[in-house]
C-alpha cells in the first residue's frame, strides 16, 4: 500500500534581545529513496534569508542559511509532500525476516571495514558494564542476527516506557536504561547500543511519523519529529522500537547517521543574548 503524506514542520526560536547574526543548518527535508518519493519540498525562513542546499557526509539534505540583520526571533518552516510505502522487510518485536547473513559473516573484514562507523559506540549509544552484559545475554542463544535483533526490540519494548519530556537531547543509552523511560531518540539510542555491541551494524534514522495507522484522509493531525533505527544482516531493515513496529507507510525518512547528533533538525550559532524559548510543531496529513 502507498500513502501520500503532507508534512509541515515549524520551529520558532526567541531571544532576550536583538541577535546581530546567526548561522544555521536545517535537516528537515525528506529524502528520495526506494521506499519513498518526494513530490515537493521546501524550507522557508524568517527573517528572510537566502538558502542553499547540499548533501552532508551521511547523505542527508541540509538547508543552510545565514541571517545578518538584527532579529529577536527566528522561524524555520519545512513543508513536503511525500509518497511512502511499506518497508517490505524487517524484524518484528518477536523476531522476523532477515537478509540471511550469519554471525560469522558479520565479522568478515570486508564487511566490518565497510560498516565500521555503524558498529562504533558514540556518546549517546555507549553502554556500561551492565548493558554490555545484557547485550551478550541477548546474543548468546540466538542462532541468527535477525533473531537477536528481535530480542533487542522485545526487551526495549518491555522495559522502556515512552514518556514525553522525561529526557533531553544529551540523554544517553545508559541513563534511559536506568530510569526506564525516555522518548523516541532515547529508545533508538539504546537499541543501537545493544545491536552494535552484539556486532550487528545499525544506524539512527530521523524523520516524521503519522501517529494513526487508520489515518483519515485530508485531516491534519499533530504528528511527530520522530526517530527509529535500521539494522543490517546482508540488507538494511527499518524498525521503530518506540512503537515496536517495522517501518511502514506512516514513516517519512529525513536522514541517517550514527546517532541524533548527526541529524538534528535544526542547529546553528549566533551572536547575541540568550535564547528565551523554542516552539516546535509538526502537522501530518494523509492525502491518500
Amino acid at each position: 500500500m502507498t500513502w501520500r503524506l503532507r508534512v509541515s514542520h515549524r520551529t520558532g526560536l526567541t531571544y532576550a534581545g536583538p541577535v546581530a547574526s546567526s548561522f544555521n543548518e536545517a535537516r528537515m527535508s525528506p529524502s528520495d529513496e526506494p521506499r519513498q518519493r518526494v513530490v515537493e519540498s521546501r524550507v522557508s525562513v524568517w527573517p528572510a534569508a537566502q538558502t542553499f542546499t547540499y548533501r552532508d557526509y551521511w547523505d542527508t539534505q541540509v538547508t543552510a542559511f545565514d541571517i545578518h540583520v538584527p532579529h529577536v526571533s527566528l522561524e524555520v518552516v519545512a513543508e513536503a509532500t511525500v509518497e511512502t510505502s511499506a518497508n517490505g522487510s524487517g524484524a518484528t518485536a518477536g523476531g522476523g525476516a532477515g537478509g540471511g547473513l550469519d554471525w560469522a559473516s558479520l565479522v568478515e573484514p570486508r564487511l566490518t571495514d565497510r560498516m565500521h562507523e555503524m558498529l562504533l559506540a558514540t556518546p549517546r549509544t555507549a553502554l556500561d558494564e551492565e548493558l554490555t552484559g545484557v547485550a551478550e545475554e541477548l546474543r548468546g542463544p540466538r542462532a541468527t542476527p535477525a533473531a537477536a535483533a528481535g530480542a533487542v526490540f522485545a526487551l526495549v519494548a518491555d522495559t522502556i516506557a515512552y514518556v514525553p519530556g522525561s529526557t533531553g537531547v544529551q540523554t544517553d543509552a545508559v541513563q534511559v536504561w536506568r530510569q526506564r523511560e525516555g522518548v523516541c531518540q532515547d529508545i533508538s539510542h539504546l537499541s543501537l547500543g545493544l545491536l552494535r555491541t552484539m556486532g550487528v551494524p545499525a544506524r539512527y534514522v530521523s524523520g516524521y511519523l503519522h501517529p494513526k495507522a487508520d489515518a483519515e484522509l485530508g485531516v491534519g493531525v499533530e504528528g511527530q519529529s520522530h526517530a527509529w533505527i535500521e539494522w543490517f544482516d546482508g540488507e538494511w531493515h527499518g524498525f521503530d522500537p518506540t512503537n515496536a513496529v517495522p517501518v511502514g507507510e506512516r514513516h517519512v525518512v529525513v536522514g541517517r547517521g550514527r546517532e541524533y547528533g548527526d541529524v538534528p533538525p535544526l542547529k546553528g550559532v549566533y551572536a547575541g543574548p540568550a535564547g528565551t524559548g523554542q516552539a516546535v510543531s509538526v502537522t501530518v496529513t494523509r492525502l491518500r
